[in-house]
């Protein structure tokens, strides 16, 4: 699939990344411990990168959605550097409940969503990363591992042990 390209630079068109990648970055950011609250600014910060750099995106050396995630890493670990002991839930009453579907499921689902954020927001960073790329965004292990900058059977190690927290956490034993 070409996304468009602009005529002088071949560099995918800006818009068009936004426009196919914003839930991507939005939901990559929350389950890098982004607060629910902050994730606008994160993502503008992501964005305002890609605008920068778009041009010297190489479409042979990565992905776009690995590029991106590559930007998210390190705009989501910038947020944890700047505001370190942010965990506080938001009040309850303030989350919009769907007016469609069953509403004991919806918040079951969405109370075992946070459940896991909350249980992410403990992980060290390196093991979140790659829980998060393996389990959630369901990325191949060597891909995992290249984005993380670590050899194959470290991204493999670190994956072993946040299964083993996050099991631990929600009182299951790991498969």
């Amino acid at each position: 699939m070409n996304a468009p390209q602009h005529a002088s630079s071949g560099a995918p068109d800006f818009a068009d990344v936004f426009a196919k990648n914003a839930r991507f970055v939005w939901r990559v950011l929350l389950r890098l411990g982004v607060q629910r609250r902050d994730v606008a600014d994160a993502a503008q910060e992501v964005f305002l990168v890609v605008h920068r750099r778009l041009q010297d995106f190489d479409a042979v050396r990565s992905s776009l959605p690995s590029w991106l995630y590559g930007i998210c890493l390190r705009v989501a670990s910038a947020y944890r550097r700047r505001h370190p002991n942010r965990r506080e839930a938001e009040p309850d009453g303030l989350e919009v409940v769907a007016a469609v579907g069953e509403p004991e499921s919806d918040l079951v689902t969405r109370r075992a969503w946070q459940r896991l954020a909350n249980v992410l927001d403990e992980l060290e960073p390196m093991k979140r990363q790659v829980f998060v790329l393996y389990e959630l965004e369901e990325l191949p292990m060597a891909k995992v591992a290249e984005l993380v900058g670590c050899p194959l059977q470290t991204a493999y190690s670190r994956l072993h042990s946040a299964r083993r927290l996050v099991f631990a956490a929600f009182g299951e034993r790991e498969p």
